[in-house]
């Protein structure tokens, strides 16, 4: 079975995003792009719902090295 030519990466909990880096280097990819997430919660405050960011999600898009 061949690999996709377009695969997402997501940065795992606890993973530098240089770790991350060198995972898909050694899968036989070259990122083309980065997304940040921001991961809100919900929060009530005088009878109001309020979203504050708590973290973020970071996603590669890389290509198949040919």
């Amino acid at each position: 079975m061949s690999k996709k030519k377009k695969e997402v990466f997501e940065v795992e909990e606890g993973e530098s995003i240089d770790v991350c880096l060198e995972r898909i280097k050694a899968a036989g990819y070259t990122p083309i792009k980065r997304i940040e997430k921001p991961i809100f919660a919900e929060e009530k405050e005088k009878g109001e719902t309020i979203y504050k960011p708590v973290s973020r999600k970071i996603v590669f898009e890389a290509l198949l090295n040919e």
